[in-house]
């Protein structure tokens, strides 16, 4: 969440100026209007996408492909449940979602390349170092005209509960922008940025509910420039930068807009308390941590997407990476604290966009960095397998109701025709951005029009 002190008024004209711009959570925005002063919204499709990365890598048996038929050291270690598709079934820790079958798409063939620990469907060599979210930033500028809501944000447990703890960022960083430059990194409630650095920001998530708080606070940070002399030193840009942050943070974190009823729809932390997971692994406090945050994290993707934002990166700490060794659960215990908060926050996500009319307009990506092994280890673990993932979609204007590709039997790699990384990037671009002008774009590096211009998942138009 936003942190707002007294050590702001430290914040002079020469600190202002050698940020180079007013950023908020790693966001330059002044350089990103004046980019966008060429207009791209010929480019732009008016869909947003939020990707929810399950970080540590989910296991594919455990959740959309049980392989029920196969050897008790191979299915599922949670069973299986009918789904809503003929035929389908899900790991027996999704009920929610399997009744909601016919809004999302299950890709049974996805392959992420390789077994190690990053975020390579986010950021990879396809996308030259950048995250997804800092390619659409590139192109669409850094605000939506009408909100003032910055293009592009990265969503950590704090920005919902301070009480969370650290982001994870040994095995990549969210907030990579590569070859296109630091001036397109994603605004991050409650986590790091620029901004933040500089001047201290701290408000209570309280005081951030109530929209008056927020816009006094705002206002004093503001006058706290006037009297440092920065803002006769600022150009245009720049003070529109930030009227820009002040009306679109408003909006956004203006929680009491919400209904009752539709935040605690989306509420996970009821589910897995902290007294029903075991201490004795290391990863404890994540486990708290994503069930405390989940849902929450989701709810705030939404109302950023509803304001303007165009691309949202959702991820908890570190917690699908079920070895059942000394950190993490075994798949059976890990999936008792994990597969609850996602089976109830993603169907109260689905449920929402039907519910406002924004299943085309909002895309939602969930999968992590690899698959499970097809053995359990002798702990009751699964290790790290690189040959297949899950993978799920949901609205963005898609096919929905299905699922696309085989997995083998022993469900170890594609038995199809197998969709890897640079499918998933050209869909989720697609969905954003006009692929045909994409090369039109000033800076854009080749490898990322080839990636957007590449072919989409098949079966999803």
């Amino acid at each position: 969440m936003l942190t707002f002190s007294d050590t702001s008024a430290r914040l002079g004209r020469r600190a202002f100026l050698r940020a180079g711009a007013l950023s908020l959570g790693g966001l330059s925005l002044p350089g990103l209007l004046a980019s966008a002063a060429t207009d791209p919204q010929r480019l732009l499709t008016g869909r947003s996408v939020i990707f929810l990365f399950l970080h540590g890598g989910p296991s594919q048996f455990e959740t959309f492909d049980p392989k029920m038929s196969a050897p008790a050291e191979t299915r599922s270690t949670t069973g299986e449940i009918a789904t809503a598709i003929p035929g389908i079934t899900f790991g027996s820790t999704f009920p929610k979602l399997a009744a909601l079958a016919q809004h999302l798409t299950i890709v049974r063939s996805f392959t992420t390349g390789d077994a190690n620990h990053d975020i390579k469907p986010v950021v990879s060599r396809h996308t030259r170092g950048a995250t997804l979210g800092s390619l659409y930033a590139r192109v669409a500028g850094a605000t939506d005209g009408a909100t003032g809501m910055p293009r592009h944000a990265l969503l950590y447990p704090r920005a919902v509960d301070a009480s969370t703890g650290p982001e994870q960022t040994q095995f990549g960083r969210f907030d990579s922008t590569g070859a296109i430059g630091a001036g397109f990194a994603p605004f991050i409630p409650g986590a790091g940025g620029d901004l933040q650095r500089d001047m201290q920001l701290n408000l209570s998530l309280e005081r951030l509910n109530d929209r008056r708080a927020l816009l006094s606070e705002l206002d004093r940070v503001r006058w706290q420039f006037d009297a440092a002399g920065a803002t006769g030193s600022v150009d245009r840009l720049r003070e529109q930068a930030f009227s820009s942050v002040v009306k679109g943070v408003a909006q956004a974190f203006d929680l009491s807009r919400e209904d009752a009823g539709v935040v605690a729809r989306y509420d996970t932390a009821p589910l897995v308390r902290p007294d029903q997971i075991d201490p004795k692994w290391k990863n404890y406090e994540h486990y708290v941590d994503n069930a405390k945050s989940l849902g929450k994290l989701l709810l705030l993707a939404r109302r950023l997407c509803e304001g303007g934002c165009g691309f949202v990166t959702v991820t908890t700490n570190f917690v699908w990476d079920m070895h059942a060794d000394v950190n993490n659960a075994t798949c059976a215990e890990g999936m008792r604290y994990m597969g609850p908060p996602l089976d109830h926050a993603v169907s109260a996500f689905v449920e929402d966009l039907a519910q406002r009319g924004l299943t085309d307009k909002i895309l939602l990506v969930a999968c992590g960095e690899m698959g499970r092994t097809p053995r359990l280890n002798a702990h009751g673990g699964r290790d790290h397998w690189g040959n297949l993932a899950p993978l799920l979609l949901a609205g963005g204007g898609l096919r929905m109701g299905q699922v696309i590709g085989q997995s083998t039997r022993d469900g170890a790699r594609p038995q199809s025709e197998p969709i890897e990384i640079p499918n998933l990037v050209a869909t989720v671009l697609q969905r954003m951005i006009d692929p045909a002008e994409l090369r039109l774009v000033r800076g854009m590096p080749s490898e990322v029009v080839q990636a957007a211009t590449a072919d989409p998942i098949p079966g999803l138009a």
